[in-house]
Protein backbone atom coordinates (compact mmCIF):
# COMPACT_ATOMS: atom_id res chain seq x y z
CA UNK A 1 0.00 0.00 0.00
CA UNK A 2 1.28 3.48 -0.94
CA UNK A 3 1.08 6.25 1.62
CA UNK A 4 1.11 9.18 -0.81
CA UNK A 5 -1.30 12.06 -1.00
CA UNK A 6 -3.59 11.42 -3.99
CA UNK A 7 -2.01 14.11 -6.27
CA UNK A 8 1.47 12.59 -5.68
CA UNK A 9 0.14 9.10 -6.34
CA UNK A 10 -1.46 10.33 -9.58
CA UNK A 11 1.78 12.01 -10.68
CA UNK A 12 3.78 8.83 -9.99
CA UNK A 13 1.16 6.79 -11.85
CA UNK A 14 1.36 9.02 -14.95
CA UNK A 15 5.17 9.15 -14.95
CA UNK A 16 5.42 5.36 -14.63
CA UNK A 17 3.53 5.06 -17.96
CA UNK A 18 6.50 6.57 -19.79
CA UNK A 19 8.75 4.04 -21.58
CA UNK A 20 11.74 2.92 -19.53
CA UNK A 21 10.36 4.50 -16.34
CA UNK A 22 9.67 2.01 -13.58
CA UNK A 23 7.79 2.72 -10.36
CA UNK A 24 10.91 3.74 -8.39
CA UNK A 25 12.15 6.12 -11.10
CA UNK A 26 8.63 7.58 -11.42
CA UNK A 27 8.62 8.15 -7.68
CA UNK A 28 12.03 9.87 -7.80
CA UNK A 29 10.90 12.08 -10.71
CA UNK A 30 7.64 12.97 -8.96
CA UNK A 31 9.44 14.14 -5.83
CA UNK A 32 11.98 16.02 -7.95
CA UNK A 33 9.12 17.83 -9.73
CA UNK A 34 7.48 18.65 -6.39
CA UNK A 35 10.75 20.19 -5.16
CA UNK A 36 11.13 22.36 -8.28
CA UNK A 37 10.48 26.09 -8.11
CA UNK A 38 6.83 26.71 -9.08
CA UNK A 39 7.90 28.64 -12.21
CA UNK A 40 10.16 25.75 -13.34
CA UNK A 41 7.39 23.21 -12.80
CA UNK A 42 5.04 25.45 -14.77
CA UNK A 43 7.58 25.67 -17.63
CA UNK A 44 7.81 21.86 -17.71
CA UNK A 45 4.02 21.46 -17.83
CA UNK A 46 3.76 24.15 -20.52
CA UNK A 47 6.52 22.51 -22.62
CA UNK A 48 4.59 19.20 -22.56
CA UNK A 49 1.29 20.91 -23.46
CA UNK A 50 2.86 23.02 -26.24
CA UNK A 51 4.63 20.01 -27.76
CA UNK A 52 1.35 18.05 -27.83
CA UNK A 53 -0.56 20.98 -29.38
CA UNK A 54 2.01 22.32 -31.86
CA UNK A 55 3.78 19.22 -33.20
CA UNK A 56 2.27 17.63 -36.30
CA UNK A 57 3.39 15.33 -39.12
CA UNK A 58 5.30 16.77 -42.06
CA UNK A 59 3.12 16.32 -45.16
CA UNK A 60 6.20 15.21 -47.14
CA UNK A 61 8.25 12.88 -44.91
CA UNK A 62 5.90 12.26 -41.93
CA UNK A 63 8.54 13.56 -39.48
CA UNK A 64 7.35 15.34 -36.33
CA UNK A 65 7.52 19.08 -36.92
CA UNK A 66 6.12 22.45 -35.90
CA UNK A 67 6.05 23.69 -39.53
CA UNK A 68 5.03 22.07 -42.79
CA UNK A 69 7.06 21.02 -44.67
CA UNK A 70 9.63 20.30 -41.96
CA UNK A 71 13.08 21.91 -41.77
CA UNK A 72 14.81 19.02 -43.56
CA UNK A 73 12.29 18.76 -46.43
CA UNK A 74 12.41 22.53 -47.01
CA UNK A 75 16.24 22.71 -46.97
CA UNK A 76 17.39 23.32 -50.57
CA UNK A 77 20.88 22.00 -49.78
CA UNK A 78 19.56 18.45 -49.25
CA UNK A 79 19.87 15.80 -51.97
CA UNK A 80 16.26 15.36 -53.12
CA UNK A 81 17.09 12.19 -55.09
CA UNK A 82 17.81 10.04 -52.01
CA UNK A 83 15.41 9.07 -49.23
CA UNK A 84 16.44 7.32 -46.02
CA UNK A 85 13.52 5.35 -44.55
CA UNK A 86 13.51 5.15 -40.73
CA UNK A 87 11.24 3.57 -38.15
CA UNK A 88 10.68 6.61 -35.91
CA UNK A 89 11.36 10.34 -35.73
CA UNK A 90 14.12 9.83 -33.13
CA UNK A 91 16.06 7.79 -35.72
CA UNK A 92 16.46 10.94 -37.83
CA UNK A 93 18.30 12.59 -34.94
CA UNK A 94 20.69 9.62 -34.74
CA UNK A 95 21.31 9.72 -38.51
CA UNK A 96 21.81 13.48 -38.56
CA UNK A 97 24.40 13.22 -35.77
CA UNK A 98 26.64 11.24 -38.13
CA UNK A 99 26.72 14.18 -40.59
CA UNK A 100 27.09 11.53 -43.35
CA UNK A 101 23.64 11.58 -44.92
CA UNK A 102 22.66 14.63 -46.99
CA UNK A 103 19.37 13.39 -48.49
CA UNK A 104 15.77 13.41 -47.28
CA UNK A 105 13.98 11.09 -44.85
CA UNK A 106 10.75 9.16 -44.59
CA UNK A 107 9.39 8.17 -41.16
CA UNK A 108 7.27 5.02 -41.01
CA UNK A 109 6.12 5.50 -37.40
CA UNK A 110 6.46 1.81 -36.63
CA UNK A 111 7.09 -1.54 -38.27
CA UNK A 112 4.88 -4.35 -39.49
CA UNK A 113 4.10 -6.57 -36.51
CA UNK A 114 1.32 -9.17 -36.89
CA UNK A 115 1.63 -10.04 -33.18
CA UNK A 116 0.57 -6.47 -32.32
CA UNK A 117 -1.96 -6.21 -35.16
CA UNK A 118 0.19 -3.67 -37.01
CA UNK A 119 -0.06 -4.23 -40.74
CA UNK A 120 1.29 -2.22 -43.69
CA UNK A 121 -1.74 0.10 -43.57
CA UNK A 122 -1.00 1.12 -39.97
CA UNK A 123 2.39 2.63 -40.81
CA UNK A 124 3.40 5.23 -43.42
CA UNK A 125 4.23 2.94 -46.35
CA UNK A 126 1.56 4.39 -48.68
CA UNK A 127 3.04 7.88 -48.23
CA UNK A 128 6.48 6.49 -49.15
CA UNK A 129 5.09 4.88 -52.32
CA UNK A 130 3.43 8.20 -53.26
CA UNK A 131 6.80 9.95 -52.95
CA UNK A 132 8.53 7.33 -55.11
CA UNK A 133 5.83 7.69 -57.81
CA UNK A 134 5.91 11.50 -57.77
CA UNK A 135 9.61 12.34 -57.24
CA UNK A 136 12.68 11.59 -59.35
CA UNK A 137 14.54 9.33 -56.93
CA UNK A 138 17.85 7.55 -57.43
CA UNK A 139 18.02 5.62 -54.16
CA UNK A 140 15.94 4.51 -51.19
CA UNK A 141 18.04 3.60 -48.13
CA UNK A 142 16.27 1.35 -45.63
CA UNK A 143 17.59 2.25 -42.17
CA UNK A 144 15.05 0.28 -40.15
CA UNK A 145 16.13 -1.37 -36.88
CA UNK A 146 17.44 -4.95 -37.38
CA UNK A 147 14.70 -6.65 -35.36
CA UNK A 148 12.57 -9.48 -36.75
CA UNK A 149 9.77 -6.97 -37.42
CA UNK A 150 12.23 -4.45 -38.88
CA UNK A 151 13.67 -7.04 -41.26
CA UNK A 152 10.16 -8.11 -42.35
CA UNK A 153 9.20 -4.47 -42.93
CA UNK A 154 12.37 -3.84 -44.98
CA UNK A 155 11.71 -6.90 -47.15
CA UNK A 156 8.08 -5.87 -47.66
CA UNK A 157 9.05 -2.32 -48.70
CA UNK A 158 11.84 -3.59 -50.99
CA UNK A 159 9.38 -5.95 -52.69
CA UNK A 160 6.93 -3.08 -53.30
CA UNK A 161 9.63 -0.73 -54.63
CA UNK A 162 11.59 -3.17 -56.84
CA UNK A 163 9.24 -2.87 -59.86
CA UNK A 164 9.49 0.95 -59.74
CA UNK A 165 13.12 0.90 -60.92
CA UNK A 166 14.61 2.79 -57.97
CA UNK A 167 17.83 1.56 -56.31
CA UNK A 168 17.08 0.07 -52.86
CA UNK A 169 19.84 -0.35 -50.29
CA UNK A 170 19.91 -1.41 -46.64
CA UNK A 171 22.29 -0.04 -44.03
CA UNK A 172 24.88 -2.60 -42.91
CA UNK A 173 24.53 -4.40 -39.57
CA UNK A 174 27.10 -6.20 -37.51
CA UNK A 175 29.97 -5.47 -35.18
CA UNK A 176 30.26 -1.91 -33.86
CA UNK A 177 33.63 -0.17 -33.98
CA UNK A 178 35.58 -1.02 -30.83
CA UNK A 179 33.47 -4.14 -30.20
CA UNK A 180 34.89 -7.42 -28.89
CA UNK A 181 33.83 -10.54 -30.84
CA UNK A 182 33.44 -12.78 -27.81
CA UNK A 183 30.58 -10.62 -26.48
CA UNK A 184 28.35 -10.71 -29.59
CA UNK A 185 25.49 -13.11 -30.23
CA UNK A 186 25.27 -15.38 -33.27
CA UNK A 187 22.80 -13.14 -35.13
CA UNK A 188 25.07 -10.10 -34.87
CA UNK A 189 28.10 -12.11 -35.96
CA UNK A 190 26.27 -13.70 -38.88
CA UNK A 191 25.06 -10.25 -40.02
CA UNK A 192 28.66 -8.98 -39.80
CA UNK A 193 29.81 -11.88 -41.99
CA UNK A 194 26.95 -11.33 -44.41
CA UNK A 195 27.76 -7.61 -44.75
CA UNK A 196 31.52 -8.05 -45.13
CA UNK A 197 33.24 -6.04 -47.88
CA UNK A 198 36.46 -6.26 -49.82
CA UNK A 199 39.39 -4.12 -48.69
Amino acid sequence: MDYYALPIGNLIEQLSKLPGIGRKTAQRLAFYILEMEPLEAEKLALAITNAKEEIKYCSVCCNLTDRDPCYICSDDRRDKSTICVVEGAKDIIAMERTREFKGLYHVLHGVISPMENIGPNEIRIKELLDRVYNDKLKEIILAINPTVEGEATSLYIAKLLKPLGVKITRIAHGIPVGGDLEYFDEVTLSKAMENRREL
